[in-house]
């Protein structure tokens, strides 16, 4: 695990990335919380009115971290993947009021990068270059503070 130490503030990252207690990175947007359940439609016979829905498998979207800046272990991290060495981490993702402080926290199980995006880098622009990342996982949970 990396000791990344970020050298500027997350003021407009409402989004933190944690990798093992952690902090990893911040993002001012975040896609892909999302999960659903398959269902499974049976129809009883001699009932004409309804159909019964049995769940079946759950899914999940692959989560994307966008304009952020975070530690270089992660893409380090990606690399491997790259590489074919694949390995899979629980992370937490935390959303940030506009004083800092966490307001909600998804628990992200098992998860690996699937893609990395670099900054758009333009010389004549004051803008911070930022980074993205998507992320394959097999779960999703949700913690409110």
């Amino acid at each position: 695990m990396s000791s990344y130490e970020p050298k500027h503030p997350f003021l407009t990252y409402r989004f933190t990335l944690e990798t093992g207690h952690l902090i990893s990175g911040g993002f001012s947007e975040v896609t892909g919380l999302q999960s659903e359940v398959e269902m499974e439609e049976y129809r009883e016979g001699g009932r004409n009115d309804y159909a019964h829905h049995l769940p079946k498998t759950t899914s999940y979207q692959n989560i994307v971290l966008k304009r952020g800046l975070f530690d270089p272990a992660l893409w380090d991290w990606f690399r491997d993947v790259r590489r074919g060495v694949i390995e899979r981490r629980d992370i937490s993702l935390a959303l940030l009021d506009s004083q800092g402080e966490e307001v909600v926290r998804w628990h992200v199980l098992q998860a690996f990068p699937s893609r990395w995006t670099g900054p758009e880098l333009q010389a004549d622009s004051a803008t911070v270059a930022a980074e993205s990342i998507e992320l394959v996982h097999e779960g999703l949970e949700m913690e409110t503070a």
